[in-house]
């Protein structure tokens, strides 16, 4: 069940961006499975891509097409289209050039992903065959489709849009993401697409979009495993009429990196919330760090612990498992005796050992909630990050055990 995660919001259009959904039958019959996406053309577009070495075919092309200035994006949901060696690649290739003759354009126009299992070959005959059904679907207000037919085990679709002004002009950006499991940074952890009407150079989106996953998708975790197919899509249509951003400084700029990092928050707060079996939502604040790669570390260390995420789901305060989860992270000059710890509000180690003041009962009411901080203090220095990740449940193993069935 979903921590705190409500129905999509109203999703603004973005002018120039058309979304159209259908359904293909890849994995499913009768659930909305393939969505094409068509951006005016000129309009720059941003991508980050996961770093695993085994990524899906979809994503080989995707990187090779981004320079190739996109009109489209063909999304299908299933199968991953991972695993999958040269045969992979074709029948990708083979989906793209299905879309592209059907448009009018050639096929490196055309941006390929795919999620759902790995190592199965592609149904790319169900994929080619529905392609004009998509097509025909293509309109402004296809958002709300759209985050549905992308979903696979998540169990509710996942959107967010935003308006800001700057000198009087009001710009939008609208995004939506999946992701449930196999969620771990190694970029951006699972699939989103966001678009803006904000005229952007190429050079410059692509550092926004590469700034915003840093300090949203790459701060998320459900089970450490980064998929093979992670892919983030940022669309700049220019739409609003504002002279093209050419530059990494200004108001506009500011403003612009203020909304996309907010709205990438969301989305990834959003995955978090929807995690595979997930009952809380965890927030983890590691402060006082000599450096930000060794908050991170020992946040990630705390987030990955079985032991610590179990006890989440148990609703247990047993706190030593965080402490222990802190002194295996990879600090080797760590002094104990300055670490300090909460649950929320609740002091519950002061200078590395139990505070005097903690009582089971406060740890417990931290506990018993859906949503909750763990706040550690490392007394090293000045840098903090924050990571949100969840509980481990039998739902999860549940879920993953019988994914393929």
């Amino acid at each position: 069940m979903a921590v705190g995660l409500s129905e999509l919001p109203w999703m603004h259009p973005i002018k120039g961006v058309e979304l159209g959904t259908c359904c293909a039958g890849i994995k499913y019959p009768e659930r909305k499975d393939l969505v094409v996406v068509r951006v005016n053309a000129g309009s720059s577009i941003a991508g980050v891509f996961t770093r695993n070495a085994f990524c899906a075919a979809p994503v080989q092309i995707a990187r090779q097409h981004l320079s190739s200035q996109p009109e489209y994006l063909l999304i299908n949901t299933g199968n991953a289209n991972a695993g999958t060696g040269d045969a992979g690649y074709a029948d990708a290739m083979a989906c793209c050039e299905a879309l592209a003759n059907q448009v009018g354009v050639t096929s490196d126009r055309v941006l390929p992903f795919s999620t759902g299992v790995i190592g199965e070959p592609l149904p790319c005959g169900k994929i080619i065959q529905s392609i004009p059904d998509a097509v025909a679907a293509l309109d402004e207000d296809g958002w709300k489709d759209a985050a549905q037919g992308i979903l696979t085990t998540d169990t509710l679709p996942k959107g967010a849009s935003l308006t800001f002004e700057v000198d009087g002009q009001s710009f939008h950006i609208t995004g939506i993401s999946k992701g449930a499991g196999m969620i771990k940074p190694d970029m951006a952890t699972m699939l989103a697409f966001i678009a803006t009407d904000v005229a952007v150079a190429p050079n410059v989106l692509q550092q926004l979009l590469a700034t915003a996953c840093d300090r949203s998708f790459n701060r998320i975790t459900i089970d450490g495993d980064t998929s093979t197919n992670d892919s983030c899509i940022l669309m700049a249509t220019g739409t609003a009429g504002n002279p093209l951003l050419e530059a990494s400084s200004g108001a506009l700029y500011e403003a612009l990196l203020s909304k996309l990092v907010e709205l990438c928050q969301q989305l990834a707060q959003a995955i978090v919330r929807d995690g595979e079996g997930a009952s809380k939502f965890v927030s983890l604040l590691v402060e006082q760090a000599s450096t930000e790669a060794e908050a991170l570390d020992v946040a990630y260390t705390i987030a990955h612990s079985p032991l610590v995420k179990t006890a989440l789901f148990a609703s247990d305060p047993n706190w030593g498992r965080v402490l222990a989860a802190v002194g295996r992270a990879n600090i080797s000059d760590l002094d104990v005796s300055r670490v300090q710890m909460w649950l929320d509000d609740v002091r519950i180690v002061s200078n590395g050992g139990r505070a005097e003041s903690y009582r089971e009962e406060d740890g417990q009411r931290v506990m018993d909630q859906d949503e909750l901080l763990i706040r550690v203090q490392l007394g090293r220095g000045e840098a903090s990050e924050q990571l949100w990740t969840t509980d481990l449940s039998h739902e999860y193993v549940r879920i993953n055990a019988e994914y393929r069935s």
